[in-house]
């Protein structure tokens, strides 16, 4: 189930047809190839399925051949945000009251969830991805709605058949979005 997606591809579609996929500089090559042909390009990030535009594209493709950063000496960056969070008095107390305090108590119980629901978030997560898809590029074809509800419902049959008069490019890049809901 676990979908492995490349958080630095991107592709781009003209119409009804896939006309670049890669890194952000292989796929704004081929996009200047099309530029000024009449060509009604949608570019989506392969990981999330989400719209690109141009000027960020533009600007991942020269962050891609540049050299990464190097840091100096002391200690690594290690990611961490803080954020607000809001409980109950009985949460904190209890969240005090743990070993490694607050802090520790919330990544544990964190990570459990995500452990433990992960599947069934890998599943939300692709119906999101292939809804955005679908919403983008074929929410005026026919079989639309009954394909968005036959993803939510889990029917793949029901999904494959609504799909099926879709141009080749659509219809198999949304199938390969929407695998994972099922």
């Amino acid at each position: 189930m676990n979908e492995s997606l490349d958080e630095r591809s991107y592709v781009a579609f003209d119409g009804d047809r896939l006309v670049a996929r890669g890194t952000a500089a292989a796929t704004m090559e081929a996009l200047e190839t099309l530029a000024g042909n009449d060509a009604q390009i949608l570019i989506f990030a392969d990981a999330t399925s989400e719209i690109v535009e141009w000027q960020r594209l533009a600007w991942l493709a020269r962050e891609d051949g540049a050299p990464s950063e190097r840091r100096g000496p002391g200690r690594p960056r290690l990611g961490v945000v803080a954020r607000e969070v809001t409980l109950l008095p009985r949460h904190w107390e209890w969240l005090a009251q743990q070993p490694g305090g607050a802090s520790v108590a919330l990544r544990k119980l964190v990570d459990q969830a995500r452990h433990a629901n992960e599947e069934a978030d890998h599943k939300r997560q692709a119906r999101d991805r292939a809804y955005r898809l679908m919403s983008a590029l074929a929410g005026d074809r026919p079989g639309y709605e009954e394909a968005l509800r036959a993803l939510y419902a889990g029917d793949r049959l029901k999904f494959q058949a609504e799909i099926a008069d879709w141009p080749a490019d659509i219809r198999t890049y949304v199938a390969s979005r929407a695998a994972a809901a099922f």
